[in-house]
């Protein structure tokens, strides 16, 4: 089985380096986009299998973003983390109610995260048979 592909979307560069390396570390793809509308062209093209998105970016931000992609790609299957370190309620609500979605205290545990990426696809049928490899 291939490795998994994670999109992570933040224009903050040390965080991408960071969350790059401990995806990578452990067994991950990791493929960047420096804000919404990169993300979303990413996407369009080749959808991952997860994305790990910051809310404050430039041109599109991470709400924008969620919400195109909940408008163009009405079924999407791959699950959403929402990173953010703000702490007003309005830029959490919506974030809590996006479908197949976490929402992320910046800043993120790496452990905290590999943990939950393995959940997730472990929960996924077609992982079933791969679990031992």
């Amino acid at each position: 089985m291939s490795a998994r592909r994670v999109l992570v979307a933040d224009d903050e560069l040390h965080m991408v380096r960071v969350v790059r390396l401990f995806l990578e570390r452990a067994g991950y793809t990791v493929d960047v986009a420096r804000n919404g509308q990169e993300a979303l062209d990413s996407i369009m093209h080749t959808p991952p299998d997860v994305l790990l998105t910051d809310i404050n970016m430039p041109h599109m931000n991470g709400q924008q973003l969620c919400a195109q992609l909940e408008k163009l790609l009405p079924g999407r299957t791959f699950p959403i983390f929402v990173m953010t370190s703000m702490t007003e309620r309005e830029n959490r609500d919506w974030a809590h109610n996006l479908p197949n979605s976490s929402l992320l205290e910046k800043p993120v545990s790496m452990r905290m995260l590999i943990a939950e990426l393995g959940r997730r696809f472990a929960r996924e049928p077609e992982n079933l048979a791969h679990a031992g490899g």
